[in-house]
């Protein structure tokens, strides 16, 4: 009854009048291998450029915006260009311009949406982890309102991070208006975010990488080639408004040596240090203004009031304060300067940012960042004249460590300070300390600037990113051998006495049929065996469905998305120079217990020097409590 070889008669041989299922054969469902690239992600990429498009547009449109509300509110004139608040000769009356500003930004996210309050990025993470990459349309028009009201009354933020949201809104928008799948409206979304970064900065390559770190959560082809493209189109589309020039450009720095290079490593470890302080000290502003007996409405208006007071002290806190960091890079500015410029600007930024107002926190943090790397520079070349320290440099590495450290973003960090300087000889510098902050971060702080809120909420962002296991393995290596089947001739009495008779082979949930040729036919569980068909029906009468398989070389990865889109638990492994010729099975157990044998690689393994020092019990003890332990 059952084979684990081809049996010798024919089905049609052995059950006379019963019509043969051989010319079906050609229908089986064989696995599905995924390409790398298909004609959907050609299209994507085609709606990304598009999406490029428009966020390079909005980029310059709310820039100006800034400016336009910026020149209205500090010096009552009509003018769009990009100016600082700072020479602004309304003397006390500035504090109350931040407080109108967020007046307006409160009525915008109590009658608009509430999504527009904070800084973008995380609410844009919550919406591709929890709402399938669907942002409201209306934040594609409230975000950038409010961010421009919020910066150009004075607030201590960066148009980077509304420009972000505002491209990914754009895209997300897209996205739901065609027909799209929730992961191309991810990259949609993405795709936009990125292109939003590089027309605000002229930084592509970084774009890219941020959005890989923080939206995308992926490193693949799809995902990729769509947010490149969209990324190069929109620093494209800026070059057409400002040109080429970098951004803050650095000029004259002198390649460091060995000592200069461990002092950048310790400058980031310090600033990593710093930056989980500042992290905490943003939401913990912001939970005391929860606990506050006021709506919530009110919150920027009351955050507006410790910008302007600030303000009043230094000027040079108000809005985005591009100027601000160029100086700093500049090392033109005393330490003490970059003390109290650094110092204040945190005062001013992290109470506006906990009140719930609108605006990002790339440009804040490379202020209070790059002041404090300025002094510890300015204290190293006092101290220690022979290390050979630049404070331009220790300024540089401070800006991008405080930010690597804060979001985690890595290489997006490190290639963001290399692109809007175009300075070469500060990428080592940067790599050291961004890695030093990145670790110290790491160590100390469970979650993020960018994800802590949405943690609050209950949404687990993910933190690492790591190659697909079942992806690297094949069906043909971890399927099970031999395959018990069962012939399409036998009748259901027979099965069912087997089944019962203790037989290890008979505790199987799944049996392939087939014909006397070994060729396949279907595949019933043990519940189609005991249904309530009569005990003299044929295997081959209850086959309702032709076979879904899969050849020996199929991944695991395809392998199980095949079983989910069937609705299977168990797939017949075929060899591709003969599809209907059983060599295994492939069963959910089997794809947790490839998983199962990866996760023991983590396992700690005893050396060679400790197998030479250490009895061998007491290496056995110590293997069993580290597997124990994990």
């Amino acid at each position: 009854m059952t084979n684990q070889t081809p049996p010798v008669a024919s089905l049609t041989e052995r059950l006379p009048g019963t019509p043969s299922l051989s010319p079906a054969l050609a229908n089986v469902q064989r696995s599905r291998e995924a390409l790398l690239v298909d004609g959907r992600v050609l299209r994507t990429s085609a709606l990304a450029v598009l999406v490029a498009l428009v966020a390079g547009v909005v980029a310059q449109l709310l820039t100006r915006a800034i400016g336009l509300v910026t020149n209205l509110s500090f010096y009552g004139r009509w003018s769009e260009a990009f100016v600082s608040p700072a020479d602004n000769h309304l003397g006390l009356w500035v504090v109350g311009v931040p407080v109108i500003g967020g007046l307006v930004v409160g009525v915008l996210a109590r009658f608009g949406s509430k999504a527009i309050r904070g800084h973008g990025i995380p609410e844009a993470m919550e919406q591709i982890l929890t709402n399938r990459s669907r942002i409201p349309v209306r934040l594609t028009f409230l975000k950038p309102l409010s961010a421009a009201v919020a910066i150009g009354t004075g607030g201590p933020f960066g148009a980077e991070g509304p420009i972000i949201a505002t491209g990914g809104a754009v895209g997300s928008m897209l996205g739901q208006l065609l027909d799209t799948s929730a992961f191309e409206r991810k990259t949609l979304l993405a795709a936009g975010a990125a292109a939003g970064m590089a027309a605000t900065f002229g930084s592509p390559v970084s774009a890219v990488l941020l959005a890989i770190e923080l939206l995308l959560f992926e490193y693949r082809p799809r995902s990729l080639i769509p947010v490149a493209l969209a990324a190069s189109v929109a620093t494209a589309v800026r070059l057409a408004f400002v040109g080429s020039a970098p951004l803050f450009p650095l000029s004259d720095l002198v390649q460091p040596g060995g000592a200069a290079l461990s002092f950048y490593v310790v400058l980031g470890a310090l600033v990593g240090l710093v930056s989980v302080g500042v992290t905490r000290a943003v939401y913990a502003v912001e939970d005391a203004f929860e606990r506050l007996p006021l709506h919530w409405m009110w919150w920027p208006a009351l955050g507006g009031v410790a910008v302007g007071a600030v303000g009043y002290l230094a000027p040079h806190t108000l809005g985005v304060g591009y100027d601000n960091i160029e100086n700093i890079l500049s090392g033109k500015l005393a330490w003490s300067a970059l003390a109290v410029l650094g110092g204040l600007k945190f005062v001013s930024w992290v109470i506006a940012l906990g009140s719930g107002t609108s605006g990002g926190t790339l440009a804040p943090l490379f202020t209070i960042g790059g002041g404090l790397g300025g002094v510890l520079g300015s204290v190293a070349i006092t101290l220690a004249p022979g290390l050979g320290v630049d404070v331009r440099i220790a300024a540089l590495v401070g800006m991008a460590a405080l930010f690597a450290g804060a979001s985690r973003a890595l290489l997006a960090s490190v290639v963001f300070a290399f692109e809007i300087t175009r300075q070469p000889i500060g990428l080592l510098p940067l790599l050291g300390g961004c890695t030093a902050a990145f670790l110290v971060s790491c160590s100390l702080m469970r979650n993020t600037i960018m994800t802590e809120k949405i943690a609050r909420r209950g949404v687990r962002t993910p933190g690492e990113y790591v190659a697909d296991v079942l992806g690297l393995l094949s069906a043909g290596d971890h399927g099970s051998r031999p395959v018990v089947s069962l012939q399409g001739i036998d009748t259901l009495g027979e099965v069912r006495q087997w089944l019962r008779s203790g037989s290890p082979a008979a505790r199987h949930q799944g049996y392939p049929i087939v014909d006397a040729q070994g060729h396949l036919l279907g595949v019933l569980t043990r519940r189609d065996l005991l249904s309530d068909a009569s005990d003299g029906a044929k295997l081959t009468d209850l086959v309702r469905r032709f076979p879904v398989t899969v050849f020996e070389e199929t991944s695991l990865r395809d392998a199980a998305s095949q079983m989910v889109r069937e609705g299977v638990g168990r797939l017949p492994i075929v060899a591709r120079a003969d599809p209907l010729k059983v060599t295994g099975i492939l069963t959910r157990g089997d794809l947790l217990a490839a998983q199962a044998a990866q996760i023991t690689e983590g396992g700690i393994e005893a050396g060679a020097w400790s197998k030479r020092r250490a009895p061998a019990s007491h290496l056995v003890r110590s293997n069993q409590s580290l597997a124990a332990r994990d």
